[in-house]
């Protein structure tokens, strides 16, 4: 049948060409982005799943790096912790030189005078040493158990307990009242203390002795503790307890014993503790060593706790990256245009391109034969 108003030809060619130029469209974007999924449209399914394993990737990556900070800050700890365990140890040296009698009371006092200085400098650097602005070692900002994001998902964290070398000693705010007990002839000094927590180590003297208390049930409302003191040459022992929240009471041993408290500070950690100690006696060294060495070991557990931290977060980068490696293979499956077959997709719809238009042409001239049939 001979029409004009209906070009059936024409119309096969002209739908054939419009989905032809849409393949070629996609093709060229795939090429031009090198990208095989550029909108839902695409692969609605492998968009979901390639959104969700971008997701991974970058918390993964992200893992990483928290990994790296977080074996840093434990590397800034440990060098830390490594020059107390060197001073300590120098203190410990100085303690059992002090111990021997063949050594003066001069000798002692400037024995003493370079261990005083190793135990201000433990102090200093457990309440200086920083990463990042915030103090790690001075058991205040890095209390407890600290969390490090190592994973890409919520509660991926690997958890490390940084050692308390200590912050740097005050003066504490306290009340002393002194009383005779008149049913022994004892001497009764009550402290109250304010401004102190739990864990906090008290250090003074009593006549000229350095001694050193740990709070412990420090909030209570009564007794918490008792802890015996030497007191100096002479005047036997002191009895120190711990009577409400923030009491301290100190009652000499025997009867007709006075004693007086004098430089009280307040620090906590291992460098108060050390504070609390001096040489000038042959007993007090004995003590020291016998807390130097105690001290020592404390921080050589902290120190290897904070190593195997350390090779434990740098196993956990090591497989975070080859997770997120794996991953990235992964998704380029999905996402990524396949350049062969790409070029090859659009070398065809290029050829049909042009046969679809020459075709049209020809369709649109196959209408003139109407004519002849007018003439």
């Amino acid at each position: 049948m001979a029409t004009i108003n209906t070009n059936m030809a024409a119309n096969i060619a002209t739908n054939a060409m419009t989905r032809n130029e849409r393949s070629m469209s996609q093709t060229m974007e795939r090429l031009s982005t090198g990208v095989r999924i550029n909108s839902a449209k695409d692969d609605a399914a492998g968009l979901a799943i390639s959104s969700k394993m971008t997701s991974q990737i970058r918390g993964l990556n992200q893992g990483v790096r928290n990994a790296n900070d977080a074996i840093s800050m434990l590397q800034v700890a440990e060098g830390a912790m490594k020059g107390v365990t060197d001073m300590m140890q120098r203190m410990r040296e100085l303690a059992v030189q002090a111990v021997s009698d063949s050594n003066t009371s001069s000798d002692r006092s400037a024995l003493n005078s370079e261990f005083q200085a190793l135990g201000a400098e433990i102090a200093r650097i457990g309440g200086n040493t920083q990463w990042n602005g915030t103090n790690i070692l001075d058991g205040a900002a890095t209390s407890g158990a600290q969390s490090f994001q190592i994973g890409a998902n919520a509660s991926q964290t690997i958890s490390h307990t940084f050692a308390t070398i200590g912050k740097n000693s005050s003066t504490v705010s306290q009340t002393v009242t002194q009383a005779a007990v008149a049913s022994t002839h004892e001497q009764l000094n009550t402290l109250t203390l304010s401004g102190t927590a739990d864990g906090d180590v008290v250090t003074g003297t009593i006549n000229g002795q350095a001694f050193a208390i740990t709070l412990t049930d420090h909030d209570a409302s009564s007794g918490g503790f008792t802890s015996t003191v030497a007191a100096h040459e002479g005047t036997g022992s002191m009895t120190v307890a711990k009577t409400g929240a923030t009491t301290l009471t100190f009652e000499s041993s025997a009867d007709g014993i006075a004693f007086t408290i004098d430089n009280l500070r307040v620090g906590n950690g291992i460098g108060a503790a050390v504070g609390g100690y001096d040489l000038t006696t042959s007993t007090l060294a004995n003590s020291a060593i016998t807390n130097i060495s105690a001290q020592i070991t404390s921080v050589d557990s902290s120190r290897a706790s904070t190593g195997a931290t350390m090779s434990r977060l740098e196993y956990a980068a090591d497989n975070l990256t080859n997770v997120a490696q794996n991953s990235a293979a992964a998704r380029s499956r999905i996402m990524d245009a396949d350049y062969a077959a790409e070029t090859t997709e659009l070398a065809r719809t290029q050829i049909i391109q042009q046969a679809a238009t020459a075709m049209l042409a020809q369709a649109n001239q196959s209408q003139q034969a109407v004519l002849a049939l007018l003439m």
